[in-house]
């Protein structure tokens, strides 16, 4: 897979510009780090040249119990994404592709990866709700909820932008948020690629073993 190398300042700057709403028909959303895709370049993974520090967030984990996202993925692989239950289309389409992708990975290695979900509509989204979701997707993915300005200060610091849930035009609620993926090195715990939403199932088949020893996809 080809790579480009980009400054994590520069997706920081872009995350201002545009959201994603997950099913809001809006053909004018793009996602967050448009500046990760260039004409003419076949790439789902954007690396970067200073990796984001993994944010300090404490949540609530689908158990109901408090989960030290620092703490419980020290020293593991581990890829994060904001998003929510009730989004018809990126999301699932996002999780459902990690996921088939990991199950392709030894035994061994699905459990060290951590992949972790964290909701943008915390209000609908109760640890019971995301753990029922999760659980038609991969048991071993980790769901976290919480305050709504926690989870976005959280990922804020990633350089993802996310608004509160709002009802659309015709009365639903959608969540806009950044659509990426960061992966986060075992060696380091920095976040150092970056996946935009058309990431595939291949895409990820062929990066997540190295993405496990923290090398470079």
């Amino acid at each position: 897979m080809r790579t480009k190398t980009f400054a994590a300042a520069a997706l920081l700057a872009a995350a201002s510009l545009t959201l994603t709403a997950c099913g809001s028909g809006d053909d004018s959303n793009k996602p967050v780090a448009v500046v990760s895709e260039e004409a003419g370049t076949e790439k789902a993974a954007t690396v970067l040249d200073k990796p984001f520090e993994k944010p300090d967030l404490v949540l609530t984990d689908t158990q109901g119990k408090k989960y030290d996202l620092r703490k419980e993925t020290a020293g593991k692989p581990t890829l994060i994404y904001f998003g929510y239950t009730h989004c018809p289309d990126v999301c699932p389409l996002t999780m459902n592709n990690i996921a088939v992708a990991a199950k392709q990975l030894p035994t061994a290695e699905q459990d060290d990866l951590r992949v972790v979900f964290v909701t943008t509509d915390p209000e609908r989204d109760t640890p019971a709700e995301l753990g029922k979701w999760l659980k038609g997707i991969d048991s071993r993915f980790t769901g976290l909820t919480g305050d709504f300005a926690t989870v976005q200060a959280g990922a804020r610091t990633l350089g993802i932008s996310i608004d509160p849930p709002r009802k659309d035009k015709n009365g639903k609620v959608v969540s806009e948020h950044g659509t990426q993926v960061i992966a986060f090195s075992p060696k380091t715990d920095g976040g150092y690629v970056l996946y935009g939403e058309d990431a595939t199932v291949e895409d990820y088949s062929k990066d997540l073993p190295k993405i496990l020893k923290g090398e470079t996809p």
